[in-house]
């Protein structure tokens, strides 16, 4: 009887103890399915859809000083901060921002790779850049974002949500997914009321700095030709390769990084945007003064040719080795009262290249640069048709004409002759 009673209490406690471990067992799957499920639902805060956001690439070297980009009717940070408590809070949980697929880096690591951030290199729109040597060895620039900066903290959750659309190696890009001419966003760091992104260092600094500063070595002709295709292919991407389409709104010199193999690569996306939001009338005109498209001024609304506006621009910075923002496009228009059959051009010749140019191709390119910049933007080039047309300047040539051909029509331009218009496109 003893035995019987024993086995009893035995049997009942073993079944209440299975019974309680089933019993926890459930609560921790109901806990485990209802944390997954507000994690997912953060997730989609955090990672929304991205119709009308900015997207955002800064450079990353200390030669990239960002100017002034907004030049605006209104305040360019009028309501940044209204929605900025939601961003932070779904941006600080480290697994939603790896949901996002977004590499993470700690303060801590980032103090460490930059020496307690001493090693500055530069300074720009968004604060200071810092060089710095990561955990894998490889180096890399930090640049944190000043709490005086012009570029507002909404503008860095944009950027680092969003990069990851662009892939192209013309671009700075992100994850790897990569095109040679834009450059790598490495990862970022949201802690302690700082934002800090993290940029593959590009050694050789901005187009700019070669350009304007008195250095033992001008940029030769055929480098220029090379930089100008690298961005060309960069903006090409950015217009008909990314999903969806995404108009720069800020090309120009200092936004051009170039590698240690002189490569160049397009960066700062901080006000760039997909194509359809930028189609939309904004009395907020952004870019950099030198560079704006005068058609996107009157009407506000900014297109794929806008860029293309600024894409001239630079081409004529390129030529000239004459800084945009100090009076370029009236030197442009001045040498261009004595430009005849697309001849004439070599009168815009950057002094520092001693004559040691192609003339020829000289002219080619001013043909090219002064279609890009004409004030009706329908007769502007395609970015497509621009690469096409410097890709054949690179090419060894066998007559006096170069010559192209498309899936649309075939252009030529007679070196001694004018340049095609079929060149333009709606």
């Amino acid at each position: 009887m003893r035995t019987f009673e024993l086995g009893l209490v035995f049997g009942t406690t073993i079944g209440v103890g299975v019974g309680i471990i089933l019993a926890m067992a459930i609560a921790w799957y109901i806990m485990y399915r209802q944390k997954r499920f507000d994690r997912s639902h953060d997730t989609e805060k955090v990672c929304p859809k991205t119709d009308n956001h900015p997207i955002r690439i800064h450079g990353s070297d200390s030669s990239t000083v960002l100017s002034d980009s907004n030049h605006s009717r209104d305040s360019p940070r009028t309501s940044e901060w209204s929605n900025m408590p939601q961003w932070l809070e779904g941006l600080r949980r480290k697994s939603v921002a790896s949901a996002c697929g977004i590499p993470k880096y700690s303060y801590k690591e980032l103090q460490k790779a930059t020496w307690n951030f001493t090693t500055n290199i530069g300074e720009g729109a968004f604060g200071p850049v810092y060089k710095a040597q990561i955990t894998t060895g490889q180096t890399v620039a930090v640049k944190v974002l000043a709490t005086d900066s012009k570029q507002g903290a909404m503008e860095f959750l944009t950027e680092v949500l969003l990069l990851g659309r662009l892939h192209h190696r013309n671009l700075v890009n992100l994850m790897g997914l990569h095109h040679r001419n834009l450059v790598n966003l490495m990862g970022y760091c949201a802690e302690r009321g700082l934002h800090m992104l993290v940029y593959v260092y590009m050694s050789n600094g901005s187009l700019a700095s070669h350009l304007y500063n008195e250095k033992p070595e001008p940029l030769t002709w055929n480098l220029r030709v090379q930089i100008a295709l690298d961005v060309a292919r960069g903006l090409e991407y950015l217009h008909y390769g990314a999903v969806p389409p995404v108009v720069h709104r800020d090309i120009k010199s200092s936004n051009i990084l170039l590698d240690h193999f002189m490569k160049a690569r397009v960066a700062d996306f901080g006000i760039s945007r997909q194509e359809k939001s930028a189609l939309h009338s904004s009395s907020d005109i952004k870019g950099t003064f030198g560079y704006v498209d005068p058609e996107y001024i009157s009407t506000s609304i900014f297109t794929k040719k806008s860029d293309v506006y600024s894409f001239g621009v630079l081409l004529f910075e390129l030529m000239s080795g004459k800084n945009a923002q100090k009076n370029l496009m009236e030197y442009v228009e001045f040498v261009a009262l004595g430009v005849e059959d697309n001849e004439g051009w070599e009168e815009i010749a950057d002094p520092r290249l001693e004559g040691k140019f192609d003339v020829q191709q000289l002219n080619f390119m001013g043909g090219l640069a002064y279609n890009c910049v004409n004030p009706v933007s329908r007769k502007r080039p395609s970015m497509r048709k621009i690469v096409l047309a410097l890709s054949e300047i690179l090419k060894p040539r066998n007559s006096e004409t170069y010559r192209v051909i498309t899936e649309e029509t075939t252009f030529e331009l007679d070196l001694q002759g004018t340049f095609d218009s079929s060149l333009t496109e709606r």
